[in-house]
């Protein structure tokens, strides 16, 4: 193999067309862009769906309800849910994580009362429902929000 012989694959390098640059390049005088109008023009064109003036299809669909911008979105696990951990565990998130109790962090995890806690455990979330704070501080464990 010599450097001179290299040479690039098929396809490789593409030549830019030179538009307006004279009749005989193929894109001369209107620059491919035909006769006058609207697309002719510098900046002309129209807006994304515009529609010729016919009530675009963005604003002819039914809109319903209220999306808040604000919404917190939590996973939510119940007491019954924390009983595989040991008697005297720290459960952090990434423990849930660890054993698929919750499957994405979401905005944060929220403990729920639902069910029976029947171990001593130190729960680390970022919210308790009041029925789940009475659920593990009965057994003598601690909810700690972080």
């Amino acid at each position: 193999m010599k450097l001179h012989t290299l040479k690039y694959n098929e396809g490789a390098r593409q030549v830019s067309k030179r538009i307006g640059r004279g009749h005989g390049s193929g894109t001369g005088k209107t620059a491919g862009k035909g006769h006058k109008g609207q697309n002719a023009r510098s900046g002309g064109g129209v807006a994304l769906g515009f529609e010729g003036g016919q009530t675009p299809l963005y604003k002819r669909i039914p809109k319903r309800g209220f999306n808040n911008v604000n919404r917190i979105n939590r996973a939510g696990v119940n007491l019954n849910a924390l009983n595989v951990f040991e008697d005297g565990t720290t459960v952090t998130i990434e423990m849930l994580l660890e054993k698929r109790i919750i499957r994405k962090k979401l905005d944060g995890v929220k403990i729920l009362g639902q069910g029976t806690l029947e171990k001593k455990l130190t729960v680390q979330a970022n919210a308790f429902s009041k029925t789940a704070i009475e659920g593990i501080e009965k057994l003598g464990g601690k909810a700690e929000v972080i």
